[in-house]
């Protein structure tokens, strides 16, 4: 089994590619730059590309659309959420992950002909849920709204390639993006985050789910 993560070069990213290397996969470890890890600017179209032409013929059976940013953490409603920040964090939190599924479409479909079950997985947050507003962080929550829809309509797209999809919430962690006060460690929420992404199935498809199996509003 061949594991892609996009954004691997810490936080989420990095402590699941240590894990599923620990348990025997092979690992693609990307980030934008970062050494000794294959090179990738989901914001860059070109470069979503290149890394599509090396990986040519590469079976893949779990793509792991894990880059993200927040860059809304502090922004007041009068004086922040500056344009250039929504297209930024758009361009990564959801155009970032439809063109690297797009990209990585034959790999996929690569994995399900050796046999395997095909699996993406987008980390996205509950912020993004229509369930829990809280009037704050708008641009961040639009963005991961987007991919909670973006999921759901892939999944329908995809289910009759044998591809499944699911869309999860990872919890908050004590990471760079989660900050200090965060209520879970790295140790805590990735364990069970792999286990539901090892676990999903096409009878699945298009499920919004936490660290723990837990069901999460749309």
């Amino acid at each position: 089994m061949t594991i892609l993560i996009t954004g691997a070069n810490r936080g989420i990213g990095q402590a699941l590619a240590e894990q599923w290397r620990d348990a025997g996969q092979t690992v693609i470890a990307t980030a934008r730059s970062a050494p000794g890890m294959e090179p990738l600017d989901v914001t860059d179209p070109a470069s979503i590309q290149a890394l599509a032409k090396r990986l040519e013929g590469q079976p893949i059976s779990t793509l792991v659309c894990n880059a993200g940013v927040s860059l809304d953490k502090f922004d007041e409603l009068e004086t922040g959420y500056a344009a250039e920040d929504w297209a930024q964090t758009f361009a990564v939190n959801v155009t970032g992950v439809f063109l690297v599924v797009q990209a990585l479409l034959a790999n996929l479909r690569a994995s399900k002909d050796a046999g395997e079950t095909p699996r993406i997985a987008i980390i996205a947050s509950k912020m993004g849920s229509q369930q829990t507003p809280a009037g704050n962080r708008f641009i961040y929550r639009a963005s991961k709204a987007a991919a909670i829809n973006l999921g759901r309509n892939l999944a329908v797209s995809l289910e009759s390639d044998g591809i499944a999809v699911g869309i999860y919430h990872p919890g908050w962690i004590a990471t760079d993006m989660g900050g200090e006060s965060a209520d879970l460690t790295l140790e805590d929420a990735v364990p069970g985050l792999r286990k539901q992404i090892d676990g999903l199935t096409l009878s699945e498809t298009g499920c919004f789910r936490d660290w723990e199996g837990r069901d999460c509003e749309f």
